[in-house]
């Protein structure tokens, strides 16, 4: 997760397929901040990794967007507050930690570190929160 203010790293990549190293972490630039929407879930792959992009209550949050309940799309789903939730059977998700907060899931999915660079978001799917 990182707070919107946050400008943790110098440079940064503009395209969808750059990447940047900070120290054993490798940081690949998942989408613009300004195309993040307040609670509106945004899905991009990194690496072969389905990941959903969130921005809720001041910060950006990165989770694996496969529910670990049922395989579809959390990305598809409702936010609400720091969760969101799976659109198929209503399990609910802590997006600063991956863990089911409602069943059916009970196994959680992972969460990934979050730089904000600019207007660059980067996402590290190398490196679990």
């Amino acid at each position: 997760m990182s707070s919107l203010e946050e400008s943790s790293l110098e440079g940064g990549g503009s395209e969808a397929s750059s990447s940047v190293e900070t120290g054993a972490a490798s940081y690949a630039r998942a989408c613009a901040l300004s195309e993040l929407e307040d609670g509106a879930p945004h899905r991009v792959e990194l690496g072969g990794v389905p990941v959903a992009v969130v921005r809720a209550e001041g910060q950006v949050f990165a989770i694996n967007d496969i529910c670990s309940h049922a395989n579809v799309s959390l990305s598809e789903g409702e936010v609400e507050d720091c969760t969101i939730e799976c659109w198929l059977h209503g399990s609910t998700f802590d997006l600063r930690t991956g863990k089911p907060s409602g069943l059916p899931a009970t196994r959680p999915v992972p969460v990934y570190p979050v730089k904000i660079v600019g207007d660059d978001v980067l996402v590290s799917v190398n490196q679990e929160s």
